[in-house]
């Protein structure tokens, strides 16, 4: 899918007058507003249900805008943008003073990236061509707050209809689960949010394996609550040898079960909705949020997920599932 001229004019034109525009990322939609104009980020804050102190995701055109926005930026920071940009990488650091708390939370830190997209970059650059000074567009993922981020236009227009003047259809998201989020603001670099890009290839610039924070000490980022990313249907995470006697059980109590596993179900009939993913971490994230989207319309009681496999590479999908976990079945 690529936008018109006039899409990508219609959507400059609704941002410098401080309304929300859906764009595509690498990685889910995300809900768009001018990032240096408080009043329009609000907007963001009223049509996902978000709580005003959660920070929020400025995505920027290049490079060359990180200083508008940051100060003191460590030399390990430019590395990684030299490395990992355009890309799912949002890199926290010490913020401009002009930046709006809107953004930050009321933290001294700002989250930045240069996504992965083309239709997403265009955005960006004719916005900054258009504003000039503080060009920026604040974009959490498009979904109400804490249900399952959209990898599709057609996800965003189910969950957000009215409240967005204009969606821009990229095509399904190649990467399907956030960027991982590491703070450069406190000396020795940190993952404070698991995504496509793993500890391991954030060794190769490191030089070492980054901690995993997500505690109270470090700042608040996006996607860091503990329920998240959640179907309405409640979801249970099960282990692949409980799995069937699991749902044994559930069948005898007259439960419907959907299942989202990478193995073939066991059996015709059993259970109500059985969706097969990749059993390979990056295919599984990128199949996972249209599948518990699917499997949240199923008309059924219960979503099942087999448990994941341990290890540094499923880390990413396994912390979005926990969350969805800890969210699911909450109206």
């Amino acid at each position: 899918m690529t936008p018109s001229d006039a899409d990508y004019q219609r959507a400059v034109d609704l941002l410098l007058a401080g309304e929300l525009v859906a764009l595509p990322t690498e990685t889910v939609y995300g809900l768009g507003a001018d990032a240096a104009n408080p009043a329009a980020v609000a907007k963001i804050f009223v049509a996902k249900g978000r709580p005003a102190d959660h920070p929020l995701i400025v995505h920027l055109a290049g490079h060359d805008a990180v200083e508008a926005w940051a100060e003191q930026v460590p030399a390990v920071a430019w590395e990684l943008m030299e490395t990992f940009w355009p890309g799912p990488l949002t890199l926290i650091l010490k913020k401009q003073a002009w930046v709006p708390d809107a953004v930050t939370g009321g933290q001294d830190t700002v989250g930045l990236r240069v996504p992965g997209h083309p239709v997403a970059l265009e955005l960006l650059r004719r916005f900054a061509a258009a504003k000039g000074e503080h060009a920026g567009i604040a974009a959490p993922s498009a979904n109400r707050f804490g249900r399952i981020s959209p990898t599709t236009a057609a996800h965003v227009a189910e969950e957000l209809g009215e409240a967005v003047p204009l969606i821009l259809d990229g095509g399904p998201c190649a990467v399907g689960i956030e960027s991982t989020i590491i703070d450069c603001s406190r000396g020795e670099p940190v993952v404070l949010r698991p995504g496509h890009i793993s500890p391991l290839h954030l060794e190769a610039v490191l030089g070492r394996v980054p901690a995993i924070e997500t505690s109270h000490g470090a700042p608040r980022v996006s996607g860091s609550l503990e329920a998240h990313y959640a179907p309405i249907t409640p979801l249970r995470v099960v282990t692949g040898e409980r799995l069937l006697d699991f749902l044994n059980a559930q069948r005898h109590r007259g439960g419907k079960c959907a299942v989202l596993s990478p193995n073939q179900p066991p059996q015709a009939g059993m259970p109500h909705a059985w969706r097969m993913l990749p059993a390979d971490p990056v295919g599984y994230a990128h199949d996972l949020y249209a599948a518990l989207r699917d499997m949240d319309h199923a008309g059924v009681d219960l979503i099942v997920v087999e448990a994941l496999p341990a290890g540094a590479d499923w880390a990413a999908v396994a912390d979005r599932l926990r969350r969805a976990a800890a969210g699911a079945g909450q109206n």
